[in-house]
């Protein structure tokens, strides 16, 4: 662990360093949205075909990516997700959200004002017809109920755990110490992933939550049973899950999820911190802490 935490310093160390001596690269920021439609995402929603924007439940309008359930007149469990074209390892990820309206009828009492960002995830293509999640690490959003504590970037597993204090963790949710967001503020929320290593949320510019590991697991939700893989819509899949059990997640794509109430993204970009770090070369980049030789260009 503590080999994650020297890495984080370095990474941070870097790009301070970088903005007091003007000597290091420029930090090259890729826009995951286009502020204008939903070209570069794909669509999964439980129970229909990949690619289907079900009763326009992703909308991009004003600069936005809108969780919208206009055309519906109730939930009837369609849980949904976009990802993005391309997966990633290693990277930064900045976003700003903020709930909005009321929770579509149906929706569960459990996700009112509840929200998230799935990393590591597996791909739209991948998920059984009917899957309501994707096996993957979710960066929970909640918002604020004006009833008490009820803080943001949790973690969740879906058909995974995570190593906290070197001990797998087997909740299903980890809370984060960030703070109560009520309303329909904007909050501002950034992830550092560093492969299987280790995952750092942040809110509002405080580190809220910090574990390591990311692996598959036996139970979809409950880690100690595999049975309740079918209560989630997995079928096809499951045994192939199942004999993954214990794996490290190093990768995955990024999903944004749709379950029941509206939601708004903005300003979602991803610095990547995987790439070359050979000094020598045309693009190599300070903040770079996962070498790949082979994109290194001369």
């Amino acid at each position: 662990m503590q080999k994650l935490f020297i890495l984080l310093f370095l990474f941070v160390s870097s790009i301070s360093k970088s903005q007091n001596t003007g000597i290091a690269s420029k930090e090259d920021w890729i826009n995951l949205f286009n502020g204008t439609d939903l070209t570069g995402w794909e669509i999964k929603i439980a129970g229909i075909p990949t690619d289907q924007n079900y009763k326009k439940t992703f909308v991009a309008e004003d600069s936005m990516i809108r969780i919208r359930y206009d055309n519906y007149e109730e939930f009837e469990d369609y849980f949904g997700h976009m990802y993005f074209k391309k997966p990633f390892s290693y990277y930064k990820l900045s976003f700003d959200y903020r709930f909005v309206g009321e929770q579509l009828k149906g929706g569960a009492s459990w996700n009112v004002r509840n929200s998230g960002i799935m990393l590591h995830s597996q791909s739209a293509e991948s998920n059984d017809y009917g899957q309501d999640f994707p096996v993957s690490i979710e960066l929970q959003l909640l918002g604020g109920l004006n009833q008490g504590e009820r803080t943001t970037a949790n973690v969740c597993t879906p058909g995974t755990a995570v190593e906290m204090g070197d001990t797998v963790n087997f909740n299903h949710c980890i809370n984060s110490a960030s703070k109560t967001y009520n309303g329909d503020q904007w909050v501002h929320v950034e992830a550092v992933v560093l492969g299987g290593e280790q995952m750092t949320f942040i809110v509002e510019g405080d580190t809220v939550l910090n574990f390591q590991k990311p692996q598959i697991t036996k139970g979809f939700i409950n880690a100690g049973i595999d049975n309740d893989w079918e209560n989630f819509g997995i079928t096809e899949s499951k045994n192939n899950w199942l004999a993954r059990e214990g794996e490290i997640l190093t990768e995955g794509y990024i999903a944004l999820q749709a379950e029941s109430h509206p939601i708004d993204f903005k300003n979602i970009k991803l610095l990547n911190l995987c790439g070359c770090m050979d000094k020598k070369a045309k693009n190599y980049k300070s903040y770079y802490i996962k070498n790949k030789p082979e994109k290194c260009e001369y």
